[in-house]
């Protein structure tokens, strides 16, 4: 391999630029702590008035303050702590088990796979910190999922619950299977149990393998309860924030960077390895560039795209483009080719010019169709969890998952 290919992932200044850059979005996200867990921040970095703790926030911000517990981030078990203590508090469902999706949520509307894969990480996280309490919500997540979304007939999450695990609702959906799969990668490593892997394997194979790459590597993603396409779903609200109608060309990216993942993650724990993997995760980020970057005529990846490849929602959202650059970043890592570092380069280009908001803090969420700022779909600023990763892939081997790989490297030093 040329040592040239790696010039920007090996690059001192550049991984000292990606650990500022973490530090400041870090020292942002510390505002939306609530006594309750994590709030979401407005576009100023404040909560704003009646703001009140989201599980998933909360579950994403103890996943990301883990990590940087992990790396030697001073003040950070503090946080990964109390969003452990609010995981297993009031967003924990006592009588029926499970989460809300917020605190004391008695009359939520369901117990959705989404929201748990979450957890999941979250907790996996926060055990390889250290943090108090993390075995035992850990142990609770993996109970949940178990039982009631884990379909080991479909290889599959199913998708979402009523309060009391009745109610089941006909619908497969890939986002949530897609973060299941970053989920069970991080609970093969920290519980030791190959099941994991084998699952996320299915899971993949499934909607990646089989739909994806029948579908000129456009993740399908939404489907029936006996997993059957529905193309049209949602297509009366396109910009829907977990379940929008057409393709999705920013969970292709997802999709490339955690097929590789997993195929690092099977060769490391001595499992057979499926020819597939790699030549999946090229074809999910060549379509997703070729459909979705600058379809529209303006630079950026627009959020969705329809089934002829035509904008639907032309919104540039900050996710999208942190994913793109941890696609192309593992993907480099992964083949050396230099096609992939342009990419790379390309998007934190894009990222420093349109979305690192040096003035007001953080990232902004969403872009227009012209690269202005806009919050039509994401107000404010309340995710950490994509950006700070984005910072993080690229300095870290492909396995194991991230806490055990960040840990692995701290021990080593």
């Amino acid at each position: 391999m040329n040592d040239s290919c790696h010039n920007w992932l090996d690059s001192p200044i550049h991984a000292a630029w990606r650990v500022a850059e973490g530090q400041r979005l870090l020292a942002f996200a510390k505002a939306s702590r609530l006594p309750d867990g994590f709030g979401d921040l407005d576009a100023t970095g404040h909560l704003p008035p009646r703001a009140r703790a989201g599980t998933m926030n909360t579950a994403r911000m103890t996943h990301c303050f883990a990590l940087a517990h992990i790396q030697g981030v001073p003040g950070c078990l503090a946080y990964a702590e109390h969003g452990v203590a609010a995981l297993c508090g009031a967003m924990r469902d006592a009588h029926y088990g499970g989460w809300f999706s917020q605190p004391g949520g008695h009359h939520d509307s369901g117990k959705s796979a989404y929201l748990h894969a979450f957890v999941a990480l979250a907790a996996s996280s926060a055990k390889v910190a250290g943090a108090a309490a993390a075995q035992g919500l850990l142990e609770d997540a993996v109970r949940i999922i178990e039982a009631h979304f884990w379909s080991e007939e479909e290889g599959a999450l199913r998708e979402t619950f009523s309060r009391a695990w009745q109610l089941p609702e006909a619908y497969r959906g890939a986002n949530s299977n897609m973060h299941a799969t970053e989920a069970f990668l991080a609970l093969a490593d920290v519980t030791g149990n190959p099941c994991w892997l084998e699952r996320a394997l299915r899971i993949a194979e499934r909607l990646i393998h089989d739909i994806a790459q029948a579908n000129q590597y456009r993740v399908v993603e939404h489907f029936d309860a006996l997993w059957q396409p529905l193309p049209d779903y949602n297509q009366e609200h396109p910009a829907d924030h977990f379940r929008p109608y057409g393709t999705t060309p920013g969970h292709g990216l997802e999709w490339a960077r955690l097929l590789l993942h997993l195929e690092a993650s099977l060769a490391q724990a001595g499992r057979d390895v499926p020819a597939w993997l790699l030549p999946c995760a090229r074809g999910l980020f060549e379509s997703a560039c070729s459909q979705a970057w600058q379809v529209d005529g303006a630079e950026g990846f627009v959020y969705t795209l329809d089934w002829d490849n035509r904008p639907v929602v032309r919104a540039r959202l900050h996710w999208v483009h942190a994913e793109a650059c941890a696609a192309a970043a593992a993907l480099l890592l992964r083949t050396g080719e230099m096609h992939y570092q342009r990419w790379y380069q390309r998007f934190w280009g894009f990222i420093d010019n349109h979305f690192i908001d040096l003035a007001g803090g953080s990232w902004h969420h969403e872009l227009d169709s012209s690269n202005r700022p806009a919050g039509t779909i994401w107000p404010g600023k309340p995710d950490l969890y994509h950006a700070y990763q984005a910072l993080l892939l690229p300095g870290l081997a492909l396995a194991p998952s991230l806490a055990s790989n960040l840990a692995r490297n701290v021990t080593k030093r």
